[in-house]
């Protein structure tokens, strides 16, 4: 059967719906009233050639200037639209802020700050759903450096997602479920059916004979009185009869007395799943939803193919999350730099792709501040969009192909420099890059761009910046059955460097192959994947020296049901690896993203239960932490946003991950120009506070041999160090990540000394987050060293 579980988003359009304005009101820090009619209000009057802007004539007013809604009445909100003024760049909103208040006098921390592209789209600012009043947009910066402006032709927001803040789904074990109503007799339509985790089960209302008649209900008994805060109602997928539209969502505590409704609504006729915030956590042991019209009005039926709780999170087993930050693109690729910064790339457009435009959108998000920069780089001559990268021995970032399917670039952190290195040999797109351990780099596959096939390895040289090919490493061998043939079974290939330049290829193709790298090169099969399928889209993670975990995809790039399953492969010995299935993730995904932490857990993001490009459908919105002590995944708080194809994921020098990206599809609703960042519950008390950290209090050589022994102090006792390279990501996958648990040697109070694997491969050379880690696994802040 096919496998399911994901919590699904609420379309393949918008997240959220527009609110109506009726009765809004609109005010600001100031306004130009002078010489031309720039007031507040003007944001609210659907003219989009109307506009707010800030005091111009005489002496203009300074930056930063905000402007606040106030909706006359608690609203669950998600997101600000954004329209910049029409006829004239002036005033464009660059770096800002989003503030919330229930009274219009406190305010909090801003819940979103970013910095938006200068161009004249209507921009999406998200954030995690809240109830507010009042919703204050702050410009901080004018986006073009113009002048000391700020303007805006329309201001809207987008209401209630289905998914508060700060929630995760409640497990279902041991739950059962009862209906009003059920048909029994010409098919297996139980109630209990919408608690199994299949999607091509069902519960119906009785259609045969006489048709029960609206409305039906069905009510989840949790055997335990839990905190509940929103419901997920998956539709059926054999059929659009019985789609519930309006509804009404009760709860009890005896299963008896009802009170009046949570949550109430009307969904539409999709075949999406939706979601419905509770006006409050309630504590309850019964949860009913009840369904008072057939979406379609094809009839007096209800249907549902599964039904899901959720509750508020403990940070201390769920982590937190933080603001979302907006980007001046979708960051389809990122890159951890040593300097503390993150390295962000999309195409030649913010959200959009196509033809091969010889430039790229690029930009720097600093670590300490949030600050977002924006960049335009030009003089490659290279579009990186979709492209296959490797961060180099140096912490040089080696970018190749993409929409220019034949360039390379190069980026330096050193200078924030880009510059080309000697076109590949065979153009690509799509395809996957690892650095070997002798320093090069290895490129395998990419028949997304430069013609499909043939697309055998190829090696660049870091002495030469030369490419040369390998006739004995075609990439047939380790291609995917995709339908599409080359075009998509090339694509995102897992590659893992070892010793002595070879690399293993470990999916996302069942067989899986041992590549040497030297001289003409040789493929050697490494048998299957234990009993996994083909799993495009899916990931692997390297949490141990030659111990990597393998999580989600799907048998095609698109259009199939992923997969929950993951795998571990061990290839610590260099010769067969032995792969066995672990605990599944509670929730299918492809497109996900997975990021090895310091103490060995694997944390896996976003993706989609049924893979579609440029979709928000299906999105798994729940984060998974993997244990390799138990094999066991554990749910994690709700995102805000969906994070699927185009999404990127990447740990932190101070052991948070990073999420962002999704879509750059264009005019569409499902551009994610934006991120945020993921706190892990080894670092969280249960009220949410941070917990007391080791310190390294030494400094580490910048740079260290392999072999070498590197003296260190901490603030207190210790019981592990690791070392976790800085890795680069997109479309699923990073090859260059990967955590070495390291040997020491205490010394003294605080005092200790690490050894640095001899191996390069075991140890990449390369730049590398060095963790100490408490008794209880709480990381330090790193300290960056450079391995070579």
């Amino acid at each position: 059967m096919a496998e399911a579980g994901a919590f699904w988003w609420c379309g393949a359009g918008a997240a959220a719906p527009e609110l109506p304005r009726t009765g809004w009101t609109a005010t600001a820090s100031d306004e130009e009233t002078a010489s031309e009619n720039g007031r507040a209000a003007n944001v609210l009057d659907g003219d989009p050639a109307t506009l707010w802007h800030s005091k111009w004539s005489g002496t203009a007013a300074p930056l930063p200037h905000s402007i606040t809604l106030d909706m006359h009445r608690t609203e669950v909100v998600s997101a600000l639209l954004y329209r910049p003024r029409t006829g004239s760049a002036n005033g464009r909103i660059g770096e800002y802020a989003i503030h919330l208040s229930t009274d219009g006098q406190s305010w909090g921390q801003a819940v979103a700050t970013g910095t938006l592209a200068d161009d004249a789209t209507v921009k999406t600012l998200s954030f995690a759903a809240r109830g507010a009043r009042y919703v204050r947009l702050t410009a901080q910066t004018e986006a073009g450096g113009r002048g000391p402006w700020s303007s805006a032709a329309e201001l809207n927001l987008l209401g209630d997602p289905g998914l508060p803040a700060s929630v995760v789904d409640l497990p279902r074990t041991g739950w059962t479920a009862t209906a009003s109503d059920e048909e029994t007799a010409s098919a297996d339509n139980r109630a209990a059916n919408v608690l199994d985790g299949e999607s091509d089960t069902l519960w119906h209302s009785k259609w045969s004979g006489t048709a029960a008649p609206l409305p039906h209900s069905i009510t989840l008994d949790m055997h335990s009185t839990r905190t509940v805060s929103a419901l997920s109602y998956e539709p059926r997928r054999s059929g659009a009869n019985g789609r519930i539209g309006a509804y009404t969502v009760a709860t009890s505590t005896d299963g008896q007395t009802f009170g009046a409704p949570v949550a109430s609504g009307t969904w539409k006729d999709d075949d999406t799943v939706k979601s419905t915030t509770f006006t409050a956590p309630v504590s309850a042991r019964y949860v009913r939803l009840t369904a008072t019209t057939e979406a379609g009005g094809r009839g007096p039926w209800s249907s549902a193919a599964e039904i899901r709780l959720s509750g508020p999170a403990n940070p201390a087993t769920a982590g937190s999350w933080g603001r979302v930050t907006g980007f001046p693109l979708v960051p389809v690729a990122t890159a951890v730099l040593p300097n503390n910064k993150l390295l962000a790339w999309s195409a030649y457009g913010v959200d959009r792709f196509g033809g091969s435009n010889g430039y790229t959108q690029t930009s720097l998000m600093d670590l300490a501040t949030g600050e977002v920069t924006q960049r335009r780089v030009d003089n490659t001559g290279h579009d990186m969009f979709c492209p296959g990268i490797a961060v180099l021995d140096d912490g040089r970032v080696l970018v190749t192909g993409g929409s220019n399917a034949e360039r390379a670039s190069l980026y330096d952190p050193r200078t924030d420099a880009w510059t080309s290195t000697a076109d590949m040999n065979i153009p690509r797109g799509y395809q996957a890059m690892t650095l070997l351990s002798d320093g090069d780099a290895f490129v395998l596959g990419g028949s997304w761009s430069g013609g499909a096939g043939n697309k055998g390895g190829e090696v660049w040289d870091k002495d030469t910046g030369t490419w040369r090919t390998l006739p004995g490493v075609p990439v047939t061998a380790t291609m995917t059955g995709d339908p599409a043939g080359p075009y998509r079974a090339d694509n995102h290939q897992w590659l893992h460097a070892a010793s002595g330049g070879r690399v293993l290829q470990l999916g996302p193709s069942k067989q899986m192959n041992w590549i040497g790298t030297q001289g003409g090169g040789s493929v050697t099969s490494a048998g299957n994947r234990a009993d996994s399928q083909d799993a495009m889209n899916g990931n692997a993670v390297a949490y141990d020296v030659g111990k990597l975990l393998t999580l989600g995809g799907a048998t095609a790039y698109e259009n199939v049901n992923a997969t929950r399953r993951a795998y571990t492969v061990d290839a610590s010995g260099g010769g067969q690896p032995v792969s066995a299935r672990t605990g599944d993730m509670s929730y299918a995904r492809a497109f996900s993203n997975s990021v090895v932490l310091p103490d060995g857990k694997v944390a896996v993001f976003g993706g989609q239960s049924h893979p579609v490009p440029f979709s928000d459908a299906t999105s798994a919105m729940t984060p998974e932490i993997w244990d390799p002590a138990t094999g066991r995944f554990s749910r994690m708080a709700s995102m805000a946003v969906p994070r699927n194809y185009h999404s990127v994921a990447n740990l932190l020098p101070d052991g948070r991950i990073f999420t962002g990206g999704g879509g750059l599809c264009g005019d569409c609703a499902t551009n994610h120009m934006d991120g945020a960042v993921f706190t892990p519950p080894y670092l969280l008390n249960a009220d949410g506070t941070e917990k007391s950290r080791p310190v390294i209090t030494s400094t580490p050589p910048s740079r260290v041999d392999h072999g070498a022994s590197v003296p260190l102090t901490t603030n207190r006792e210790v019981t592990a160090f690791s070392l976790v390279r800085t890795g680069a990501a997109t479309h699923s996958t990073d090859n260059d990540q990967r955590r070495v648990p390291l040997d020491f040697t205490r010394t003294g109070t605080g005092a200790y000394t690490l050894d640095i694997p001899d191996d390069p491969g075991v140890a990449l050379p390369g730049t590398y987050l060095l963790f100490a880690l408490g008794s209880q696994g709480v990381p330090s802040v790193a300290k960056t060293l450079t391995v070579n």
